[in-house]
Order: C-alpha cells, then structure tokens, then sequence
C-alpha cells in the first residue's frame, strides 16, 4: 500500500504580525510549521500503516527550500520518504495553478516510488483558508474524493472514510486510487520518536524542479497559470466599544435601548 500526503509550511497563525502601513504580513522572525490540517492527514496516513507495517508514506511539498523542515518533521513522525517540489517559475502560483504543478509532481514522484493508492490532504491551509487544492488535484488526476474526513481505514480496494458533515457523521467508500482530505478528528496526531528526531535530520530530501517534470505546462502555472490575483490586502479597522445596557428589568432596559436609539436619530 503506498500513501502520499501533501503538506504545506506556513507561517504561525499565533505569531502573525501585520506591517501597519504595507497592511502586509510580517514574515521576518515568526517561526513556520507545519500546517495542522495536514498534520491531520499524516496522521490518518500513519494509522493505517500501524495496522499493515507494509504500507509507505510519501509526504511532498511544493514551496522554497526551507520547506524541507516541515518535510523532515513529517519524516520524524511517520513518512518513509519526502519530496519538495521548488522552483521559480512556481512563484505566485495561486489555488489552481499550484494544484496543476502538485499534480504533474505526484506523477513524476510515481514513477520513483510507484502508484499511490491513496493520496491524503489537509482539508485546507491555515494561512490561505481555501479548501481547493486538494479537490482540485483530484479532479487534475481523475481521481475520486471525499473531504472533511475524521478517520479513515482500507478494506479491500475501498478506502472507507469518517467524514465530518453538518447533521452529524457520514462513513464514505471509495475505490481507490482517491483521494482525501482529513479535518480535525478526535484524537491528537502522534509526536515524532527521537530515533525517527535523527534520522530525520540525515535525510537527503529531493527537490524536483520544472525540468524535471516531463509534462508540466508551465503556461498553467506561476503567476502566468493563476486566474486568481490578488488586488489588495488590508487590516480590517478596529471597532469601538459598543454601550452595555443593563437595567433593573427587562421593559426597563427596552425603555433605556429605546432613548438611546431615539436621542441618535436611528429611530
């Protein structure tokens, strides 16, 4: 049984700091991690190996070099193999074009370490908030998916996922090769062993460039294949503290909202 998961490097959504006359975000000096959804989906990946040792785990990552440290923490705790997908002209790659360039990645990374039968995702990326890279790399390789997954186990050809919906829980098969994307399940993921620590820290990750993938049509991506762009990024401006009308009763309170509504001329 071989796994892939993908996984992004984002910035600490706690540590975020806005430039207040860019209105930009501060990247320099907040630390990066791994995105918790993704985290989410080693996770699910992993427990599946736990029940067939046989199973391999391949975690890929398109961003810059220093990406390589969130795939060697995915290393320590579960994945077999890592690969990092960088290269200048991906730069500015929005949503689609950045499921485009993953897609021709997977079927490069393929040919290395052989058909995935499962391809695992966070169900979106804490500093992004867009849930489509995932559906969109299915639909870029034809596969079958299921989203918002909790759990998930094989049975078979089928993987059967736990999905989170809005009345409740749903149990999804499908035939495999599919893909999912895994939400908050719950149970904690695993933390990484220091053995899994160190020769983590020896790994030789590859890193495959716009050259090495055969079929890619660079006109799909990068800011050339992006038809989303962004025009402005802004801080949205901070409220005043609003008036907190608590009188000896209920009617009296009424009375109280109404003068005040009246005296501003909202009523």
């Amino acid at each position: 049984m071989n796994i892939l998961v993908c996984v992004k490097q984002v910035p600490d959504t706690t540590e975020i700091k806005i430039n207040p006359e860019t209105n930009t975000l501060v990247r320099d000096g907040v630390p990066s991690i791994v995105n918790t959804f993704d985290g989410y989906a080693l996770e699910a990946a992993a427990r599946i190996k736990d029940k067939d040792p046989e199973t391999k785990i391949v975690v890929l990552s398109m961003g810059p070099e220093q990406a390589k440290a969130a795939l060697k923490e995915c290393l320590a705790i579960a994945a077999d193999k890592a690969y990092l997908v960088s290269d200048r002209a991906f730069g500015g790659s929005d949503t689609l074009a950045t499921s485009y360039i993953l897609s021709e990645s997977i079927k490069k990374v393929e040919e290395l370490e052989g058909k995935f039968d499962m391809i695992f995702c966070g169900k979106q990326a804490i500093d992004g908030d867009t849930a489509q890279v995932g559906p969109e790399i299915a639909e870029h390789l034809g596969y079958a998916q299921v989203t918002y997954g909790l759990e998930a186990e094989v049975d078979g050809d089928t993987l059967k996922v736990r999905r989170e919906a809005e009345d409740g829980v749903q149990v999804v098969a499908v035939k495999m090769p599919c893909l999912a994307t895994f939400t908050k399940p719950a149970w904690d993921p695993r933390y990484p062993t220091i053995k899994r620590k160190m020769a983590a820290n020896k790994a030789q990750i590859p890193t495959l460039a716009a050259a090495d993938l055969a079929t890619i049509d660079l006109a799909q991506a990068g800011l050339k294949g992006s038809p989303t762009k962004v025009k402005k990024t802004f801080v949205p401006q901070k409220r005043t503290g609003g008036m907190k009308i608590q009188e000896e009763s209920g009617e009296e309170s009424a009375k109280k909202l109404f003068s005040v509504l009246s005296e501003a001329s909202i009523i």
